[in-house]
């Protein structure tokens, strides 16, 4: 699966911008922004950019994660981002370790709970919604205002934001969504839960039960959030090549399931 490692940064492209002068403040290359955003016809004119479009540009570096952040432009909110992106407001604003949540600054470069994937030859919006297990206005909605985004037709080469699997209170950095996981496996994220309590379960795409529900903690108790990391234990063989696992806290009134997060996964 061919996500792209490296930090993003999604860009609003401003009056007087050319790409040139994109690259050079990113430390990157023309072309390397042209191939990322489809910036050839019959996208757009051969590398034409328009001031308000969103431009994705990886900064140099040789990180093997892939993240995103995306630069503050004038009337961005974080309300707006969160919805952007697929999260909430307390977790984007706990991502960034933001004391005053209610002002950004325009330029100021805010980390968003995603990875990138590159487009291979052969896929459709549809195909990777289902692949990420989300669905496709997820995926627009996360891309919104990029040049060479559609519905309909999207091209090999082009750098789609995908927004990592969350909810209110938990959000998973890994295993990603779609990738393979074995025993020993490490699960990781980013919580908000009563006595830092977490849990997760493995289902297959049978329904068959192949890790039963596992407790492990994060690093600080709600009302904060914590980063949590644990080795994935599969207790049984799957009994299908796919299924979810499942990242979640139980109520401290009455034991109900909450913030539950679902992982499409592989077994290998």
């Amino acid at each position: 699966m061919p996500i792209s490692p490296g930090t993003h940064v999604m860009y609003t492209v401003r009056y007087g911008d050319t790409l040139y002068q994109i690259a050079n403040q990113f430390g990157t290359s023309v072309s390397a922004i042209v191939e990322a955003n489809a910036l050839y016809p019959p996208i757009t004119d051969p590398n034409l950019i328009m001031p308000g479009q969103k431009l994705l540009v990886r900064l140099p570096g040789m990180s093997q994660a892939s993240a995103v952040m995306h630069q503050v432009t004038e009337g961005d909110t974080l309300y707006e981002l969160a919805a952007r992106y697929s999260t909430g407001v307390e977790m984007l604003a706990a991502f960034n370790q933001m004391e005053q949540p209610d002002i950004l600054r325009v330029a100021q470069l805010l980390y968003v709970p995603a990875f990138v994937y590159e487009v291979e030859q052969g896929d459709s919006l549809y195909r990777i919604s289902r692949r990420f297990g989300m669905s496709m206005h997820t995926l627009l909605n996360a891309n919104q205002g990029r040049p060479g985004l559609s519905p309909d037709v999207i091209y090999p080469g082009w750098q789609m934001v995908v927004p990592l699997p969350s909810s209110a209170n938990i959000v998973v950095f890994q295993p990603l969504p779609g990738s393979p996981i074995a025993d020993g496996q490490r699960l990781t994220g980013y919580a908000r839960a009563f006595e830092a309590n977490v849990l997760y379960q493995i289902q297959d795409a049978n329904d068959q039960v192949v890790t039963s529900e596992q407790f492990f903690t994060a690093s600080a108790g709600a009302p904060a959030f914590g980063r949590f990391e644990t080795a994935l234990t599969l207790q049984r063989s799957p009994t299908a090549s796919t299924g979810v696992l499942m990242v979640y806290t139980r109520s401290a009134r009455d034991n109900s399931v909450q913030d539950l997060v679902e992982v499409p996964v592989r077994f290998v």
